[in-house]
């Protein structure tokens, strides 16, 4: 069998199990047919912070994984942040080295990480195969310094895998060779995101969000959207409900109050998948004000779950929403023309079982099957 050594920061551990879960998922197919390994580092601020010392979540202690503390500076260590994460990764790759001969090594989240993983290897070591999660592409592209070093890592790996098309064309568009661009969708777990007849039981007609309260998922615009749709329909029990944490959330209610629609605001803080499949099932739509995105896994668990989007159309959003009858995609800071698609959804409600069996076609399994032709065609070129 194969050896894959797997170096990333998104990686899942007992005290942030959601961290990088995808990775983990995705790994955990992986294992059918590779032998794998774990190396994660864990950023952190020295003095200001304490070094980081995970567990593993037990289900991930088949891969032995590593943590490790990896000096990072937000901003200004943009230069440098590779090489900090490089020079702490060295030592816990050498050791493993001497127990474990990897035949591939994967690496996702393109700066500091890949940067980093391609360093270690340098000129004719092991095949890397970088994964592109969004931000490190949308944000990092941007940044002179970033650029260069994602740049040289993926001119060196053998393959890039983008969770979007989106993220491979603004990589090509870069400079990357589109040869080695491989866009990949995440799956689903049909086991928590499936169709069901709780849609409008309980008699109220329920938006749904589900994300980070973050500026970047502008969770204030959705409330400002919500309050406009409150008017336009005040004889209909409307009710938003927000699924995730962040920094955002004391803003989020005052602004609720502000806009006299507090009673009609529910804010549930994180919830596992079940849950929040559970919630998709009960709700209208899947509520999305984002300013940058990739392609979010939380639209195709949406529409595993027969679930219809409203959203901005950022990132690679349309590349799941891009016909009418999965949802409609409104302009940036278009918030009349958000409201408006909101309530022609709830005047003609989707087909939701047609959306449902588009969505629960894309599974793990099938997902994994697509990384392992990327990984063994890497190892296979570089024999």
């Amino acid at each position: 069998m194969k050896k894959l050594l797997f170096i990333s920061n998104l990686f899942p551990d007992a005290a942030e199990p959601y961290r990088g879960l995808d990775n983990a998922t995705v790994l955990h197919e992986l294992r059918r047919c590779f032998d794998i390994r774990v190396i994660s580092p864990r950023p952190w601020l020295p003095v200001l912070r304490p070094r980081p010392t995970p567990q593993a979540r037990q289900a991930d202690q088949v891969f032995l994984p590593q943590y490790c503390g990896a000096p990072y500076f937000p901003k200004l260590g943009g230069m440098v942040n590779h090489r900090w994460m490089a020079a702490a990764l060295a030592g816990p790759v050498k050791e493993l080295r001497k127990t474990f001969e990897w035949d591939v090594v994967v690496s996702s989240w393109l700066f500091p990480d890949a940067c980093a993983v391609a360093k270690i290897l340098g000129d004719g070591g092991s095949p890397l195969v970088a994964i592109a999660q969004g931000s490190d592409v949308h944000r990092y592209l941007r940044s002179p310094v970033r650029r260069r070093a994602i740049l040289s890592c993926l001119q060196s790996a053998s393959a890039c895998i983008t969770r979007s098309r989106s993220l491979a064309e603004m990589l090509h568009g870069a400079g990357i060779d589109r040869s080695k661009l491989v866009p990949i969708h995440n799956g689903i777990d049909p086991g928590c995101f499936f169709s069901g007849p709780e849609a409008g039981m309980t008699g109220e007609r329920v938006l749904l969000f589900v994300g980070n309260l973050l500026p970047v998922k502008d969770p204030l615009f959705l409330i400002r959207c919500f309050a406009d749709l409150v008017k336009i329909r005040p004889r209909e029990q409307l009710r938003l409900v927000m699924v995730g944490k962040g920094p955002m959330d004391a803003a989020v209610r005052t602004e609720a109050i502000k806009l006299g629609i507090a009673a009609q605001l529910t804010l549930t803080g994180p919830q596992d998948a079940s849950q929040v499949g559970e919630w998709m099932r009960r709700s209208e739509m899947l509520c999305m004000t984002s300013r940058n995105e990739g392609l979010p896994n939380v639209v195709l668990e949406a529409q595993a779950c027969g679930l219809p989007v409203v959203a901005t159309n950022v990132g690679g959003i349309h590349e799941c929403v891009d016909e009418d009858w999965k949802g409609t995609l409104v302009p940036l800071d278009n918030a009349n023309a958000w409201t408006h698609a909101a309530a022609d959804l709830l005047d003609h409600p989707a087909d939701r079982q047609r959306i449902a069996v588009l969505g629960a076609s894309r599974n793990w399994a099938a997902t994994a099957g697509l990384y392992r032709d990327v990984i063994e065609a890497a190892i296979t070129a570089s024999r």
